[in-house]
């Protein structure tokens, strides 16, 4: 089938959202799909006037017999266009709404939530990638249930993690360096811990300037300094896996939680916040799990899994028994095809 896959450019961009798309986008290829993507210019979520723009020429652009596809992320900017959607039976991919991205100001979460309930319930068909997510769809957004498809992410068969080999306790955190993530939330906890051997990388770009600049300045704070890497953007993720010894993420929301995933495939112990669907993805043997923002929770959890070393080997073969059960990205393309000949037999 023809699919136009429509998303916020650049699609090369490093997080697990992109991420998802890229394989989507290879494994639809591979399957012999005709896919052509469309990267959207302007301001995502919330749209100016030049990703309204980008918007109308995309979809302007979009053959008559092709399938359109289109990442929340741009949704919004769509608004003015639902007619057309719904004419063609459009599918919206949603990692999670973006009403519920934390950290935005109350009239932009506002401004979104009435857009994705406006933009939901006239689409063909929404594809979440967890079914924390897309239990949230009908009553919150107003999406019909026979409407609504899962497919989460896939993993990739990988090494187990040697670890880092002492003697201290190597810590790794994934996610972009935006208020979401609880990065703050992190470096807090571990900021209660100066009595153990620790150290922390945190892998992600820094979309958000101020608040990145701020992280820093809080390691500072908390007197953590040296043992804080922020690492960027990492293309090759193979060594920091190798040696990682726990990885940590104190989410406020997770839309599915891939970087979790990609742990467990590992056989590496986590130490996590159960913000949205995160925690249905680590088994409670594989890890440590708290509240989201609470920073003294956290805290103590980490403390047992970087003293307890042979807790931690427990949690760790936990975490690769569990890594071994989680989908494949082989079969994630069919399952989204599936997803779409939904919307298309409407």
């Amino acid at each position: 089938m023809k699919i136009a896959f429509l998303v916020p450019g650049p699609i090369t961009a490093i997080s697990g959202g992109y991420g998802y798309d890229r394989r989507l986008v290879a494994g639809l290829r591979a399957l012999g799909h005709d896919v052509t993507v469309q990267e959207l210019a302007g301001r995502h979520p919330l749209p100016d006037d030049a990703a309204r723009e980008s918007a109308r020429a995309a979809l302007a652009q979009v053959p008559v017999d092709a399938h359109i596809v289109i990442d929340g992320l741009g949704l919004p900017a769509f608004e003015p266009l639902l007619d057309a959607l719904e004419r063609r039976g459009a599918t919206g991919l949603i990692h999670h709404p973006t009403a519920l991205e934390h950290g935005n100001p109350g009239p932009v979460r506002d401004a979104l939530r009435a857009a994705e309930q406006a933009i939901f319930p006239r689409l063909g068909r929404l594809v979440a990638t967890s079914n924390l997510t897309a239990r949230r769809l009908a009553p919150e957004f107003g999406a019909d249930p026979a409407r609504i498809g899962v497919v989460e992410p896939g993993t990739d068969p990988a090494p187990r993690s040697a670890g880092s080999g002492g003697p201290g306790c190597a810590i790794l955190a994934i996610g972009t360096l935006i208020p979401r993530k609880g990065h703050d939330v992190l470096l807090r906890a571990l900021g209660t811990l100066p009595d153990l051997d620790w150290t922390l990388t945190i892998a992600g770009g820094a979309r958000d300037k101020v608040h990145a600049d701020g992280l820093v300045a809080l390691a500072e704070e908390l007197g953590i300094t040296r043992r804080v890497t922020f690492a960027g953007e990492v293309a090759d993720m193979a060594p920091l896996w190798a040696r990682a010894d726990l990885f940590a993420l104190a989410t406020h929301w997770e839309g599915y939680g891939m970087a979790a995933a990609e742990a467990l495939a590992r056989g590496i112990p986590v130490a996590i916040t159960a913000g949205g669907a995160i925690a249905e993805v680590v088994p409670t043997t594989a890890g440590v799990i708290s509240p989201p923002g609470d920073v003294v929770s956290l805290g103590k959890a980490m403390r047992r899994a970087i003293f307890d070393t042979d807790l931690r080997a427990e949690m760790a073969e936990a975490a690769w028994e569990a890594g071994q059960r989680l989908p494949r990205w082989e079969d994630r393309a069919s399952a989204f095809v599936t997803e779409i000949e939904k919307a298309a037999s409407r």
